[in-house]
């Protein structure tokens, strides 16, 4: 594993690209012109209002419910319009071939967010349109969605055609995405099925989850019209699956600043699922989340770290996806990504020095302890990966492919499944330094392929270094790491998927 070189990724990565592999940024402007609807496909708006529009009883229901933040209040105020839906009054409007409702990051897309909330609501309708900085996915789920079922309950079939019919669309970036993946993800939880599959109107950097499922990977020029286009393909397009990963991190009690995705967690058992073989600090701090896309540790990390300290600080700087990708870049050839700094000991640039890794393969109960890659020259081992990425994915950083599309003799050499992401594996891969990472990102090589794995733990220990930088989702922190006791970090896949609906 250790003693693959380059000119094997180098040929993993020429058949990806005889399999339609292109360079990311030539593909994402390439998406841009296509969503222009260069097709000349005309849309009727009354035509798609038709086939997505509630009824306005059940709309002014929903709102009530979630503006009082009371299930019942929209329940009452539907039953006092007289329009229950029993036998299809004259005040119940048709019915809607896919109901739908639209989330809006409006601070996503520099000025197109606002502009988009208000075309989307013309489009539909206010009370299907949410302004995320006004309801969150939360209100809806809790509030919203309990008023149709308590209505269905009462025998409205009109409510309840609305409740099993229901699609969401999203407007933002992956993070935006990923929240509301997370709230409808309580449904299944709480056996309230069936869950309303998600699509995707791509407002953010990477929009890495767009990509995947085909809903593209940037804002269209001619967004007008493209947004009724992705409105209609919502309608009726087949629903994917997607798997979410949940993590749990284990570690000294510190007052560390982690990222709004890790929540604490209350009364978990530390050795219930973790090998705890050394002493443990007499108090101890759990935190758990979930992540759709990536968690990585390393350089990455420490650059995303860099660059959304420096946005948070002056923000200014940061005024669309191209500045942002821009001063990324910039940012990436000052922290030592490119030009490591010297030490004595060149092996104390990587990760082995501080990190284990084990792995649990699918249909195993054990768990696998994987090395990080490395070298000996002459008489030292030098650990060359600076960074280990855990994708879920098979779009990373914008439309990238470091995983690269090996061919089928590769898959079965290394006992590698084809990667999907519905397949209940993460792909863990490495990379060595700057230029690894840029000749990664333009897909002429693929990165250090370590394993594929169905769950993961990662031990870090301190030593000559005190922190580590990890990212998980594109929110980046520094995780401080001791010597005397382990942090532990452990991924398992989250028992259900997300429904997502293609945008193919």
């Amino acid at each position: 594993m250790a003693g693959e070189g380059v000119k094997s990724e180098m040929s993993n990565s020429r058949a990806g690209a005889g399999e339609g592999g292109t360079v990311a940024a030539r593909s994402s402007v390439w998406e841009s012109i296509r969503g222009c609807g260069i097709s000349g496909m005309r849309i009727d708006k009354e035509e798609l209002r038709r086939r997505i529009l509630m009824p306005a009883y059940l709309r002014s229901a929903m709102a009530s419910a979630i503006r009082a933040q009371d299930a019942n209040a929209g329940a009452e105020a539907a039953m006092k319009d007289g329009a229950k839906g029993r036998g299809g009054g004259p005040e119940v409007d048709e019915m809607p071939e896919a109901p739908m409702v639209v989330f809006v990051n409006s601070r996503s897309g520099g000025r197109h967010g606002p502009q988009l909330k208000l075309r989307l609501q013309e489009l539909i309708s206010e009370e299907q349109v949410f302004d995320l900085s006004v309801t969150q996915p939360p209100q809806f789920v809790r509030y919203g969605l309990t008023c149709l079922e308590n209505l269905a309950n009462l025998g409205d079939d009109c409510a309840k055609a609305v409740r099993e019919n229901l699609r969401v669309m999203v407007a933002g970036g992956d993070g935006t995405v990923g929240w509301v993946l997370g709230s409808l993800g309580e449904l299944f939880v709480q056996k309230r099925e069936p869950v309303p599959p998600t699509g995707i109107i791509p407002l953010g950097t990477g929009n890495d989850l767009s990509r995947s499922f085909g809903w593209g990977g940037s804002f269209p020029f001619a967004w007008r019209s493209a947004v009724k286009r992705s409105l209609l393909k919502a309608v009726s397009n087949p629903v994917q699956h997607l798997d979410s990963w949940h993590v749990t991190i284990m570690m000294q009690e510190t007052g560390l600043d982690l990222p709004y995705s890790l929540k604490p967690l209350q009364d978990y058992d530390l050795t219930q699922d973790v090998d705890i073989q050394r002493e443990l600090p007499e108090s101890v701090s759990c935190f758990g989340g979930v992540f759709y896309n990536y968690l990585s540790i390393g350089m990455d990390a420490q650059v995303a770290y860099g660059f959304h300290h420096l946005r948070n600080k002056k923000p200014y700087l940061a005024q669309g996806p191209i500045s942002n990708k821009l001063i990324y870049a910039g940012y990436g050839c000052t922290q030592g990504w490119f030009f490591t700094p010297c030490v004595k000991t060149p092996g104390l640039r990587g990760l082995k020095n501080i990190l284990a890794l084990y792995i649990k393969k699918v249909n195993s109960k054990e768990w696998e302890k994987i090395p990080v890659p490395s070298r000996q020259v002459y008489f030292h081992v030098l650990s060359f990966v600076r960074a280990i990425v855990l994708l879920n994915l098979d779009s990373y950083g914008g439309g990238r492919h470091p995983w690269g599309r090996p061919m089928p003799e590769y898959l079965e050499k290394r006992n590698f499944f084809e990667a999907r992401a519905d397949d209940r594996m993460l792909e863990i891969f490495g990379l060595k330094q700057g230029w690894h990472a840029s000749f990664v990102m333009v897909e002429l090589i693929s990165a250090k392929h370590i394993a594929q794995a169905a769950a993961v733990k990662l031990e870090l220990r301190g030593g000559q270094w005190n922190k580590a930088y990890m990212q998980m989702d594109g929110e980046p922190w520094k995780q401080s790491i001791e010597r005397e006791y382990s942090t532990f970090v452990k991924i398992e896949r989250v028992a259900f998927q997300s429904r997502m609906i293609s945008g193919k």
